[in-house]
């Protein structure tokens, strides 16, 4: 199996190799020469390519996308020209415009994309019952200090990487998707930076949801924390149960990065996508409108 690593812009395709060059050959494509080495140097038998189209020419079984937001329509179009299964590390999108580009995109059904969390043990063991849930409410803990020294200052951006209320966000909204179902809107939302003033985006934020079938949640995101955690609270009528989603001593485990890599190559196989487009895009609808929703101050 051939796998084709498009960008390395954040740290999950570093994450995503050591999953993969277990099953597949790997080809690298990444513009910045440093990202590019850090890899090389982990994975020396990796061929790497001068730009996106030589990575795709050489007929990969599967790529895994990962660029700046803002380049990523562009790039999954080229990809979708190829016809061959797609990863494309989270979020997709980050902004409306983004978002409108990517529908407009003729994605077919083994394009999948979102949160690792969503195939974390914990989380994707668990079973929900809806009728007897009132509420919900996700805690996303996870440090976003290194924006505030200008560490991929693209992520920090509102209109370019969507900031914190998107990129942690998403570790929020897709473990409570993946449990009620994508017939969800946004009702409010709020952002704030409480510590790290020099953000572009905030550092504390939270989202208020509800469910076409009366189910309401939230959303808190702490960037602001000693330890990365994640946590998922079901209110039903009968008490409270809660999910906890944790490092550990194997976070690429129990964070769910090896089986979201497991998942995309069952999918390169044959497999059906696990993650419909529609859903992906639902969640994507409603980071970027609670983005809007809530300018930072």
């Amino acid at each position: 199996m051939r796998i084709a690593l498009a960008g390395l812009a954040t740290s999950h395709p570093y994450t995503d190799a050591r999953t993969l060059t277990r099953h597949a050959e790997l080809t690298v494509w990444e513009p910045d020469a440093e990202r590019l080495r850090r890899f090389t140097e982990e994975h020396p038998a990796a061929k790497a390519a001068g730009d996106l189209d030589e990575l795709l020419t050489g007929n990969p079984d599967g790529v895994v996308l990962t660029l700046p937001n803002p380049h990523v329509p562009a790039a999954l179009a080229r990809v979708l020209e190829t016809g061959v299964p797609c990863f494309v590390n989270k979020p997709a999108a980050a902004t409306r415009e983004q978002l409108d580009a990517l529908r407009r995109l003729p994605v077919h059904d083994r394009v999948m994309s979102g949160s690792v969390l969503r195939f974390a043990p914990a989380l994707a063991e668990f079973r929900a019952d809806a009728q007897d849930v009132l509420s919900v409410r996700a805690t996303v803990r996870h440090d976003v200090g290194q924006w505030a020294d200008g560490y991929n200052a693209w992520q920090d951006t509102p209109g370019e990487g969507g900031g914190t209320m998107v990129t942690m966000g998403i570790h929020g909204v897709e473990p409570l998707v993946a449990l009620l179902g994508p017939d969800v809107r946004l009702v409010g939302a709020a952002g704030t930076r409480r510590h790290y003033r020099t953000l572009r985006s905030e550092d504390t934020g939270v989202l208020a949801l509800q469910w076409a079938n009366g189910i309401v949640g939230t959303v808190e995101i702490l960037g602001v924390s000693d330890d990365n955690a994640y946590t998922v609270t079901l209110h039903g009528r009968h008490g409270s149960e809660s999910i906890v989603i944790e490092s550990g001593p194997d976070p690429v485990h129990s964070l769910g990065y090896i089986r979201t890599m497991e998942a995309f190559l069952s999918m390169v196989d044959g497999a059906p996508n696990p993650v419909p487009w529609a859903e992906t895009l639902a969640i994507l609808d409603i980071l970027i409108s609670a983005r809007e929703h809530a300018p930072t101050t």
